[in-house]
Formats: structure tokens, C-alpha cells, sequence
């Protein structure tokens, strides 16, 4: 009688969870194994930035329930060090080694540090990632902090500036594009929510950069700025984005490289040659594949509900139970940043003009609409969550844009904006 087939999942996150769910849900009995760098069970991300460090709830009550019996076998706190596919083996970092029938890839990304170690290693100094990042960074604020630095103007760096402010904590946010959120959004909705920022009171330095961080005695003490500027801080966060963990692919002949591993229409991972493996599929933050809904672009996320919808496609693809269609579900997102919610429908990238459709941005609360060569591509919701089912039907099928007829509360119709991309 042949063994059972054994299956390994690499990144106990959201993503590994749910693909591992799935894969049992789609009628997979044998063997499993679910290996994860930290050693906590599978836990929420998108409360560690808001509830944690404002201590409405504790680090571990962010642990996310599950559907899977105790014939798991979780190899936890133990980072993976490579792949040989030849072999078929998963090697992790102690030395043992794990053998794999089916393989699915969901390492995610590590919090980018800061440049130089020395500085980045200061007291003080944090990024915010993992669980015991949020619970570093919330002891440090209960202890009543001068000035908080927070060094990026993306998502994570203003949901921490907001918090602070909710807190009452002084705030200085360092941001070298022309507004917060300008990668994602554009110059031109990023300066509507900078003004909403700086309205809280958080002092925000665009078009600035920081250039070596002081200490003394070990601890962080000021930041000092390209234009010679000095900010007196004893905190400083480094929200600097994201680097996906691809590195223990290195050698395994594998398509993959520091922007993520490449799969293809169907979530199949592909090898250097560009043929797939039907052993090893990816899923969540650095799984690259192409997207459908924007002309087979190859697309990473680094969003919760993509982490839960791909994670769960490659699951049943490894289970042998293939969905009928290649995965392409609508990008979404949000971010609470203090009282205010930002949500999103479809991808920004490579709009060349945005409309105003529903609101007002003086007033805080409005939608904007991201169109490219004619086409609905994304929507965006400041505080205006309601219409935004509305608009993704608009970006999933493409709709022409600018979109016909005036919004209800716009009668004077729709003004289109240079987005502010380049």
C-alpha cells in the first residue's frame, strides 16, 4: 500500500492558514505540515497598528480561529532555509528536513529596516510587522514618549501617526514623496488625506528625507534631515514598506526573485524556464501572478481579503479539486487611520486620470475613481464606505471612464483630475 501523499505549507499567516483549510476542506487526508519564522499560531495583522498599540485589546487576542484537527503538525518558531525540488524537501534552519508532495508557498514579507544596522538597532528604533513589534511599540508609547518619528507617509505610517495622535502623543511623520499615500493614490488624493492628517495636529514633512538617526547611551534621541534639519524624538518607527521573504528560494530553479515568486493563470508556481510546477503553489503577499482584470499584468498584494481568496484557490488547486477559472479575484483594502477609513477597490497602478464621484474632499469624506486609457481600474472611499460596492462593479467590469450620468450629490458632474503618478 502506497504512503499518503504529504503536504507542507511554508508561512504560518493568514495565507498559510487558510490555503491549509482549504487543502483539508477539498478532501486532501494526508500528512500535513505547517512551518512559521515566529513562534506564535497564525494570528490578525490589520489589528496590530490599530487595537494593539492603542491597547484596546492584548497581542493575543489577535490569534485567528481555525478549522483544523489536531493532526496538524505545527513546526513553529523555525525560519525555512531552502527548497530542493529534485528531492523534494523543504530544509528548515535547524537542520531538519522536511519531505513534500505537494508544496504550498506563503512566506509573505518582513517590515524593510532601516539602512544601517547600527542606527536601526538603537532603543527606540521599531518597525511594525509581526505581534511582538506591536507589543514592543505599544509599551513604548504607554511610557509617555516626547515625540514619536514615524519615517514613511504610506498606509502603516499613517495608521501609526493617527494612533499617536489618538493617544496625544506629538507626532512628526517624515514622508519624501510630495504627499502621504502618493505611490498608491497619487499626488493629488494624498495631499486630500495629508491635509485631513494635519488637521489631527500630526506635523507632517513631505518632499524631506531622514538621514542618520542619533543616539546616545544607546537610546535614539534626534533624527537629522537631508536639509539639515533636526527632529527630537525618543521614538522613531520605520515605515518604509515591505520585502518579501523569497530568499530561501535561492538555488531551488525556481522563478523568483526579490519582488516574489511568479505562478501561473491557474496559482501553479513556475520554474526558471518558465514551465509550472504542479507540486507547488503560492499564495498571499509573495505570490506573483497575473492579474485578469489588468491584461495579465503580473501583480503581488499585500492585501488581507487577497491573502484569504488566493490562499484559498491554492488550496483546492494542491488538494487536485482546481477551480474552473484562473484566480482573479478584485483586489480590496482598507486602513483605519484614526477616525478616519480608507478603503479601496481594484489597483491604482497606471492611471493616467481620477474623478471625484461621490463627496466632498474639503469635507473628508468622498470617492474617487481611477480611470486608465478609458477604463474603470480602481475606486478609492474616504469615509464613504457605502459607495463603494458600487464603484467596484464599476472597476470589475471595466466600465468606461469617466463613468455616465453626474453622481446624486454632485449635479454639477464629474471633474477629472491628473491622478499625479509621475
Amino acid at each position: 500500500m502506497a504512503a499518503p501523499e504529504r503536504a507542507v505549507i511554508v508561512g504560518a499567516g493568514l495565507a498559510g492558514l487558510r490555503g491549509a483549510e482549504a487543502l483539508r476542506e477539498a478532501g486532501f487526508s494526508g500528512p500535513l505540515t505547517i512551518v512559521g519564522a515566529e513562534p506564535h499560531l497564525p494570528y490578525d495583522r490589520p489589528p496590530l497598528s490599530k487595537h494593539v498599540l492603542a491597547g484596546a485589546i492584548h497581542p493575543h487576542a489577535t490569534t485567528l480561529p481555525h478549522g483544523l484537527d489536531a493532526d496538524v503538525d505545527w513546526q513553529l518558531g523555525i525560519p525555512v532555509a531552502g527548497l530542493d525540488r529534485q528531492a523534494g524537501t523543504v530544509r528548515l534552519a535547524d537542520g531538519r528536513v522536511l519531505p513534500y508532495d505537494r508544496l504550498l508557498i506563503a512566506t509573505g514579507t518582513r517590515a524593510r529596516p532601516w539602512a544601517n544596522p547600527h542606527e536601526g538597532r538603537l532603543s527606540g528604533v521599531f518597525t511594525l510587522r509581526g505581534r511582538d513589534d506591536a507589543a514592543a511599540l505599544r509599551r513604548a508609547l504607554e511610557a509617555g514618549p516626547r515625540r514619536v518619528l514615524v519615517i514613511g507617509g504610506g498606509f502603516i505610517g499613517c495608521e501609526v501617526a493617527s494612533l499617536c495622535r489618538s493617544l496625544g502623543l506629538p507626532v512628526t511623520l517624515v514622508e519624501p514623496g510630495p504627499t502621504p499615500l502618493a505611490r498608491v493614490l497619487g499626488r493629488t488624493i494624498g495631499a486630500f488625506i495629508g491635509a485631513i492628517h494635519a488637521g489631527h495636529g500630526v506635523d507632517l514633512r513631505c518632499g524631506g528625507e531622514v538621514e542618520w538617526l542619533e543616539g546616545e547611551g544607546g537610546r535614539l534621541v534626534r533624527a537629522h534631515c537631508t536639509d539639515g534639519s533636526r527632529i527630537e524624538a525618543d521614538i522613531a518607527v520605520i515605515a518604509l514598506g515591505a520585502l518579501r521573504n523569497t530568499e530561501w528560494l535561492d538555488g531551488a530553479g525556481l522563478s523568483a526573485d526579490p519582488g516574489g515568486v511568479d505562478c501561473d493563470a491557474a496559482g501553479y508556481v513556475l520554474d526558471a524556464e518558465g514551465h509550472p510546477d504542479p507540486q507547488i503553489a503560492a499564495a498571499g503577499d509573495v505570490a506573483r501572478f497575473p492579474h485578469p482584470l489588468y491584461d495579465g499584468r503580473r501583480v503581488a498584494l499585500e492585501h488581507w481579503s487577497h491573502a484569504v481568496a488566493q490562499a484559498a484557490h491554492a488550496g483546492r488547486l494542491l488538494a487536485g479539486a482546481p477551480p474552473d477559472a484562473a484566480y482573479g479575484a478584485l483586489p480590496t483594502f482598507w486602513s483605519t487611520q484614526g477616525d478616519l477609513v480608507v478603503k479601496s477597490a481594484g489597483l491604482t497602478e497606471g492611471a493616467d486620470a481620477v474623478a471625484i464621484t461621490q463627496g466632498d474632499p474639503a469635507s473628508g469624506r468622498f470617492i474617487a475613481l481611477y480611470g486608465r486609457a478609458g477604463r474603470c481600474i480602481a475606486a478609492v472611499s474616504v469615509d464613504s464606505a457605502r459607495w463603494l460596492p458600487a464603484h467596484a462593479e464599476l472597476v470589475a467590469s471595466a466600465a468606461p471612464f469617466p463613468p455616465e450620468g453626474a453622481a446624486a450629490d454632485r449635479p454639477k458632474g464629474v471633474a477629472v483630475f491628473d491622478p499625479g503618478f509621475s
